[in-house]
């Protein structure tokens, strides 16, 4: 088949929730499309003493949402091997890789393969150490490393990790998976961005007052409250999500959409992204936590109630903050971001405010000098599509004004059938393409900007947590954080919208 890749699949950590939720569906979605068919194998690998059996039904297990026949899925499954190991001990790295042999040998699969970390990072570098050591790693096809998040706590936890991994892998061969960057509205930044000069002509600080970055969640931290209290809200989000979605909408046209072109305008354009000093930090940046609250009769439980939270726990669920680029471009634009559990709305969007009018001339028929605000809104999920917020003329006698929303969304039976995130990028590291990964250098960077925020933190301790209900859109400190500068938040599903 003439789309068909070919590859070694080894997944250390393949009995987890990651592997089950995410990466089977993934490469079965790939399966029924050709992408992955006759020559490709899977290898599973955890501490769980499982048959390859047992894998089977597993895998089976996690395609059960999927519209597939008995047939195809057992046809799928049949190219999945499993592996009890001990990512510490070398002699199971020697049987890891006769195993791969003899796969690679079954399925023709040209010593190709892919070494996916679906696990603790803290396992990341000696994974890394022993394939190279036992020589896992093949000289004739190519080897790729795909690691999830966290890559690191800190700015010093990363850089160390990094040269670990970086003693086996050359950096073109490492491919840090965000899947936020795989969704279908976070690489259409780049297509209305660059596609359209009614846009790109204004898409700067003369014409942009302000944009707005919201990743809002409905749920609570759920199952991983044990992972959320090492982490919080700001590592988990704003280091790599938030930063990487601010990064498409602030980097200058690349020479060409290639992944090195691209990489390249990332990179320079975060070299630009202003690090807060320990004082702008405190002034630039809220962060909140989330206590119980009664909905519809529902009581749902505060962040401090959550299994494996402590009591008295300090850890952020909510953040909002002002990040700046000092370059020609967006020169005295702010971007403001913010992202939490339990608010009122599930939402990942963004909003570009345009700067008013400098007169308007409709002032002395409306109760108000100031227009409504011209607002490019791209919705990434959980609708998909794009708005602009324009003012028109109210229906009736006079020249009084109102805001008018032009929208588009996609279909949900055409949004059903786009390629789900983690398939995306799955696929784009088989084809060895890594302009929706990210490099080290754009980690460094946006590292060291969380680092100030998460050290100002550290050092000082909340005395008002919770201080948002469930339910709400946050602490009133980010409300009052736009406010300062004449500034509000454009999404805020806890308002009433302006009747006709």
């Amino acid at each position: 088949m003439q789309n068909e890749k070919v590859a070694l699949f080894i997944i250390f950590g393949g009995s987890g929730d990651l592997a089950r939720r995410k990466l089977y569906p993934s490469l079965f979605r790939l399966y029924q499309k050709g992408y992955l068919d006759q020559h490709f194998a899977v290898i599973g690998t955890a501490r769980r003493p499982w048959t390859d059996d047992y894998y089977h039904q597993i895998v089976t297990e996690s395609l059960s949402d999927l519209q597939a026949t008995d047939e195809q899925v057992a046809a799928f499954a049949s190219h999945f091997y499993y592996q009890s190991h001990d990512v510490t001990n070398a002699e199971h790295y020697v049987v890891l890789e006769e195993l791969a042999k003899k796969l690679d040998q079954k399925y023709e699969l040209q010593d190709n393969r892919i070494y996916y970390m679906a696990m603790s990072p803290n396992f990341f570098g000696t994974i890394a150490k022993h394939l190279k050591s036992e020589q896992i790693l093949t000289e004739d096809g190519f080897n790729r490393l795909i690691i999830e998040k966290p890559f690191g706590h800190d700015y010093q936890s990363a850089e160390e990790l990094n040269e670990q991994i970086r003693a086996s892998f050359a950096e073109d061969q490492i491919y840090r998976i965000d899947h936020y960057l795989g969704k279908e509205m976070v690489q259409n930044i780049s297509a209305i961005r660059f596609g359209n000069n009614i846009i790109e002509s204004l898409w700067n600080n003369r014409y942009i007052d302000n944009i707005q970055i919201t990743l809002s969640e409905a749920l609570g931290v759920e199952e991983r409250a044990g992972y959320y209290e090492t982490a919080g809200a700001m590592r988990d989000m704003v280091q790599n999500h938030i930063s990487q979605i601010a990064t498409l909408l602030a980097m200058e046209p690349p020479v060409s959409f290639s992944a090195t072109d691209i990489r390249h305008e990332k990179i320079k354009v975060l070299r630009s992204l202003h690090i807060d000093t320990p004082e702008e930090a405190r002034r630039n940046f809220v962060r909140g936590q989330y206590g119980p609250a009664t909905i519809d009769g529902t009581r749902l439980e505060g962040y401090r109630e959550a299994e494996q939270v402590a009591s008295d726990s300090k850890t952020e669920t909510y953040v909002a903050g002002k990040m700046e680029f000092e370059n020609y471009r967006w020169a005295g634009v702010p971007f403001y971001v913010r992202t939490g559990k339990r608010l009122a709305k599930k939402a990942t969007r963004v909003d570009i405010v345009f700067k008013q009018l400098p007169m308007n001339i409709f002032k002395t028929v409306s109760d108000d000098d100031k227009l409504g605000d011209n607002v490019l809104t791209i919705y990434v999920e959980p609708t998909e599509g794009f708005g602009l917020r324009v003012n028109a003329k109210r229906l009736g006698q006079g020249f009084e004004t109102r805001p008018v929303d032009l929208d588009f969304r996609h279909s949900a039976a055409a949004a059903g059938n786009s390629p789900e995130a983690y398939e995306r990028l799955l696929l784009d590291a088989l084809n060895g393409d890594s302009t929706n990964f990210t490099h080290w250098d754009e980690l460094s960077q946006t590292w060291k900007f969380a680092d100030v925020i998460e050290q100002v933190w550290a050092e000082t301790t909340p005395t008002d947590f919770p201080n948002y209900a469930s339910g709400s859109m946050g602490p009133e400190a980010a409300t009052e954080l736009l406010a300062r500068d004449g500034r509000h938040w454009i999404y805020d599903p806890t308002q009433a919208l302006p009747k006709e």
